[in-house]
């Protein structure tokens, strides 16, 4: 007996899709009656102008001195790493300031705060954390050549400036 129930509840769930199915299909049959294909031409091609590509006198892509990276001149043999270190070597350049500048018996001096500290510099001196040698001192600005390491691992010269105090503050 349970197999005959079994039987029938089968039977009637294929005949409940069997119907779906004819609804469906039915339905698709209307739907494909009004549809037509329609393809959009393709875009003209464009000819493109020839152009004469003359290989003589120009330069071989392929040849290695244009794969190479230029070597550049490097300066010196980096910094004096033995020599005695002086104060203002341990303070960032942009943590320092130039508040003035004394001319005494023609030789100049800049005076330059650090924290709540003042000093005395003139050139020949070293700032800053690059190895900023005071190259110049006039009454507006302090002229530092400092070494810098590349990317390469060459040491290479940067001119940088302590202004004023007045200057940079009437240029921010």
């Amino acid at each position: 007996m349970k197999r005959l129930l079994i039987l029938l509840a089968g039977s009637l769930a294929l005949v409940a899709c069997s119907s779906e199915q004819e609804d469906i299909q039915s339905w698709m049959l209307e739907q494909e009656k009004g549809m037509t294909g329609s393809i959009k031409p393709l875009p003209e091609v464009k000819p493109f102008p020839l152009v004469k590509y003359d290989v003589e006198g120009g330069l071989d892509p392929f040849a290695a001195s244009r794969i190479e990276p230029e070597t550049k001149a490097t300066t010196r043999g980096g910094p004096d790493l033995d020599r005695r270190r002086e104060p203002l070597e341990a303070f960032p350049l942009e943590s320092l300031q130039l508040v003035g500048v004394l001319t005494q018996n023609k030789k100049v001096h800049a005076l330059v705060r650090a924290d709540k500290n003042l000093f005395q510099v003139r050139v020949g001196n070293y700032v800053g954390q690059n190895f900023g040698l005071v190259t110049g001192i006039s009454e507006s600005e302090v002229t530092l050549k400092e070494l810098v390491e590349d990317l390469n691992g060459d040491w290479v010269e940067r001119i940088s400036k302590l202004l004023l105090q007045e200057q940079q503050e009437a240029g921010k």
